[in-house]
Order: C-alpha cells, then structure tokens, then sequence
C-alpha cells in the first residue's frame, strides 16, 4: 500500500487506464493544460497529448454531446464537466441520449462513458458552484452513479466505471480532494453496486455518502466516548444500490440514521429509507429512519451560513445521541 491523496488516486486510475486502453481519452474545459479545475488530470496532456487529453469550449452540452458519440463508435471518453452545477447545461445530451441509447438499440450499442464532476460545498463558491445533484441522475434509468469517498476507493471505482458498458457519474467531493488515505500498488478494481462498512458497530447504523463518511466516522468516535457504539455504511455506489449490506446492518442495530450533504427533499436518503421500509429489514426497527441532509435553500456564499446549511461532526452527534435515547 501506497499513501497518496484522493486526487492522486483519480490521476493514477486516469493514467493507468489511459496506458492499458488505447480507447479512453480525457475531453472538458480546461482539462488539458491546465489541469482540470481541481489540477486532478494535470500532466496527462503532456504524457498522452492533445488528442487523448483534449480541451474543449466553453460548452457542457458541447462535451457531453461528443463524449456520447464517441462512446457509440468504440470509445471510452472520461469527461469533466468542472462543477457539478454545470451538468444542468448537459442535460439533454446525458438524460435524453446517453442514459437511453444502449435501451433503445436493444442492447447492441454501448455507451462506455464516464462523466467526472466536482460536486458539495465547503469552499465558499456559492450557489452555483457548491450543489449536490446526485439524487437527480439516480433517478434516470440508464445511468450509474458513483460517490467514492476515499482515495482507495476513489481508484477502484473510477476503474472500474471506465471498464463499464454504460454511463457513469463519477462524483468527487471537492473537500475530499487533498484527503489521503493507503491505495494498493497493484492493479484493483471495485465493483460497481458493492457497498463497504467502514466501521462496524451495535447500536445504529448510519449510513453516508461523499463527504459525509468521513464526518460520520468522526462523529462515531465521539459517541462511542459516550457508549454508542455506531455501525458506518458507505454505499459508494447509489446506483446500483447495495441493499443487501445496509438492509444486513440495519438489522443488527435496528436503528438507522441516514446522512448525505444534498436537499434533504428528494434526496438520495429518501429511496435509501424506503427500501428499507419495503425490505424485511423494516420488522427489525426499533425507531424510525432519520434523515439528516442539506437544508432545502441554496447554498450561501457566507462562511458560517454555508457550513449551518450541511451536516456537521456536532449535528451527526446530536441525531444519533436522539436515535438511541
């Protein structure tokens, strides 16, 4: 094992990919030279060149479009749309014709795409810089949604989307970035729909995504000074969904609380408690869900009102401590 940080680990899945599979090839703004918004592809252009790292307009819908074609005539296209925000501009060429195509050529067209995007707030960019859109593109059918949360599983999953037949959001929180953990020296993959209990515990489970896994560890820390004992579940992937994992811890502890940095309405944390509620795993409750998410207002450009508006190691404390009673 290896130390390095969650943005080395993505150049590192880039750059062994790129080496292995002639066919994949970076596109996006700023990509190239530059080195992406957050410098992760940074020195590729130099290695592989301007047709394999390859700067483009000022155009999401532009990106996407080629990206789509190319995966349709044979290759595997990274794309980087450089916020999360900006996917809304792609939209039509991601939901209407990327996440639909294999589908409606039965099978025999493949869209091996992936779309790399920086997403979460933390860095005092604002509202159209800072939102977690995630929820959105679980929803659409056709597509699969990624939301590693260390470096080594940053890695892992990146591979293995790259390897995948289907289009993949590959999202990256961007407080994760200089986060750094151990990734193996040799050639791994993390399969896709594969969830990972970062901590096991008896009393609760809580389940988080993204940035919050890390805050949630934090806090399971904190708690268990205090005789909690809490059970960490990061699905990694929410698209295919592990259910077989949260369902399994959840009824170990029977109580459940679920922690993500996106609008609680409509969030992710919503589809994950109601599979629950249908699973068998709802007979072992001995509380109801709890749902702890971003306020459902826009992200603020101040300091302090962005940081009340996400979850918090405190806020995480203060809901599991009420859960357990």
């Amino acid at each position: 094992m290896k130390e390095m940080t969650y943005a080395e680990a993505v150049r590192e899945a880039l750059r062994e990919e790129m080496i292995r599979d002639d066919s994949v090839f970076l596109i996006g703004e700023d990509v190239g030279t530059y080195g992406g918004a957050f410098g992760v592809s940074y020195g590729l252009v130099d290695e592989f060149g301007e047709d394999r790292v390859r700067d483009t307009p000022i155009s999401e819908a532009g990106i996407m479009g080629a990206a789509t074609g190319a995966a349709l005539m044979g290759m595997r296209p990274v794309a980087e749309i450089m916020f999360m925000d900006f996917t809304t501009i792609a939209m039509d060429q991601l939901v209407n014709q990327a996440a639909k195509l294999r589908f409606m050529f039965g099978g025999k067209a493949k869209v091996p795409l992936v779309l790399r995007t920086p997403g979460g707030s933390g860095t005092g960019a604002a509202a159209h810089h800072s939102q977690s859109l995630e929820a959105w593109f679980v929803h659409v059918p056709g597509l699969k949604v990624v939301m590693p949360s260390t470096p080594y599983d940053a890695k892992g999953l990146l591979v293995a989307s790259i390897r995948d037949d289907n289009p993949v959001i590959f999202v990256e929180h961007k407080l994760l970035y200089k986060t750094k953990g151990p990734v193996p020296e040799e050639e791994y993959t993390i399969p896709l729909g594969t969830a990972d209990v970062k901590r096991t515990g008896r009393d609760l489970t809580i389940v988080a995504t993204s940035i919050m896994v890390p805050r949630v560890l934090a806090a399971a820390e904190t708690l268990a000074g205090q005789g909690i004992d809490a059970e960490v579940v990061d699905p990694r992937t929410l698209k295919p969904l592990d259910e077989e994992t949260i369902f399994k811890s959840v009824i170990k502890t029977g109580r459940v609380l679920i922690a993500h940095e996106a609008c609680k309405t409509g969030g992710a944390g919503a589809e994950i408690a109601a599979r629950i509620v249908e699973s068998d795993a709802f007979n072992y409750l001995d509380a109801p869900i709890v749902r702890l998410a971003g306020l459902d207002i826009p992200v603020p450009y101040n300091r302090n009102l962005e940081r009340r508006m996400v979850p918090q190691v405190e806020d995480i404390v203060a809901a599991a401590r009420e859960l357990v009673g």
